[in-house]
C-alpha cells in the first residue's frame, strides 16, 4: 500500500513485520477452507532488481535494500508459522548459463544463481547461506538481525513455487544486455526470442526444476508461465498456434522432469486472460488464452473472445497432458 511506502518507507521498517502479520491472519481467517496453498510473497527476490515493489521509494541504498530483504523473510517465515496449512514462498526463477566453458563464465553465472538461490535458501533451510554473509560483509552491510528474528527463520515452508518465462547467460567480461533481460544476463545466441527479447527456453523449465528439487528437496509449484505476444483478432478468434507451441513444449519439459523424480505439485499458466502486462505496462503484451478488446489508448469494447490456445489447453487439462506432443 501507498501508505506503508510513503509513512514508513515500505519494508526497510521492521514494523512492516507486524502489520503483515496483521494482514495475513485476517485473510487466513477470512479464505479459512477455501483455500489450499498459499503463497507468502509474489516474485521475493525481483526486490534485487525493483526496489518500490518493496515499497522503497526514495533511495538506492545498499543497507535499506538488505535491511528490507530481511525483514520481508522474516515476516514470510512468521506468517508460514501462523498459517498451520499448505505454505510457500514464490520465486522468479531464470536458469543462468555460462556465456562460454571459461571456468571465470561458469562462476559468473554460479554468482548471480546466489542472489535467487539465497531467498528459496531461507524459506527452505532457516538460516542465511555463507556466500549471501559472504556479500554483505564485503559490501559493508551489517543488518539488525535479533535473535528472536533467528530464531522465526526456522519457519521453512512446505513448497517452493515460482515463475519462469526465459534464460540467460551470464560472462565475467561481456556485459552485452538485450531489450528483455530485465533483471540481468545476457542474450543467448543459441535461443529464439519473444517479440519483447525474452529468450524462449523449454528445456530451462526441466533445468530450474531439477535444480530446485535436487536443492531444497521441496515440492515445486509452477504458478507463471506463458508467452507474451501481438494477438491479431481475426473473424472472433486469434490463431495463436505460436502460444500453443510455446506452451507444448514447456509442458513436455514439466512431463520429462516428473519423470526425473522431481515433486511437482502443480502449474498454473500466465495467464488465462489478456491483461496490462506488468513488465511494460501496456496491453499488446498478450498473454491469455482469452481474447480481450482493449488497447493500449485505452480504447476497445472489453469484450471477450477465445483463442486457438483456449480451446488446446482445455483439451490438455482435460486429458491430464496426453495430447501434449513430445
Amino acid at each position: 500500500p501507498l501508505h506503508l511506502a510513503q509513512e514508513y518507507g515500505g519494508w526497510t521498517n521492521r514494523k512492516l513485520i507486524g502489520f503483515y502479520e496483521n494482514f495475513a491472519r485476517t485473510v487466513f481467517e477470512h479464505f479459512r477452507g477455501r483455500v489450499q496453498y498459499w503463497l507468502t510473497f509474489n516474485e521475493i527476490n525481483s526486490i534485487l532488481h525493483f526496489p518500490i515493489l518493496a515499497g522503497i521509494m526514495n533511495t538506492t541504498d545498499k543497507q535499506d535494500l538488505y535491511q528490507a530483504i530481511h525483514h520481508e523473510l522474516v515476516a514470510s517465515a512468521r506468517v508460514t508459522k501462523i498459517a498451520h496449512n499448505k505454505i510457500g514462498c514464490m520465486i522468479l526463477a531464470m536458469p543462468r548459463y555460462p556465456l562460454t566453458p571459461n571456468p571465470d563464465d561458469v562462476w559468473a553465472a554460479l554468482d548471480a544463481a546466489h542472489d535467487d538461490f539465497t531467498f528459496g535458501d531461507v524459506h527452505c533451510r532457516g538460516t542465511y547461506p555463507g556466500y549471501f554473509l559472504r556479500k554483505l560483509r564485503e559490501a559493508g552491510i551489517e543488518l539488525d538481525i535479533t535473535e528472536q528474528d533467528r530464531i522465526d527463520l526456522r519457519n521453512t515452508v512446505d513448497f517452493v513455487s515460482f515463475s519462469y518465462y526465459m534464460s540467460v547467460c551470464e560472462s565475467a567480461t561481456d556485459t552485452t544486455r538485450g531489450p528483455g533481460n530485465l533483471i540481468g544476463g545476457i542474450p543467448n545466441p543459441t535461443l529464439a526470442a519473444s517479440q519483447w527479447g525474452w529468450q524462449i527456453d523449454p528445456v530451462g523449465l526441466r533445468i530450474i526444476l531439477n535444480e530446485y528439487w535436487n536443492r531444497w528437496q521441496k515440492p515445486l509449484f509452477i504458478v507463471e508461465n506463458g508467452l507474451g505476444a501481438r494477438d491479431e483478432l481475426v473473424d472472433g478468434t486469434v490463431a495463436d498456434d505460436y502460444r500453443i507451441s510455446y506452451m507444448n513444449d514447456h509442458l513436455v519439459q514439466v512431463g520429462e522432469a516428473i519423470s526425473d523424480g522431481v515433486a511437482v505439485l502443480g502449474y498454473t499458466s500466465w495467464g488465462c486472460i489478456d491483461l496490462v502486462s506488468m513488465s511494460t505496462a501496456e496491453m499488446s503484451k498478450r498473454y491469455g488464452f482469452i481474447y480481450v478488446d482493449r488497447n493500449d489508448d485505452g480504447s476497445g469494447t472489453l469484450q471477450r473472445y477465445r483463442k486457438k490456445s483456449f480451446y488446446w489447453y482445455k483439451d490438455v487439462i482435460a486429458s491430464n497432458g496426453a495430447t501434449l506432443t513430445p
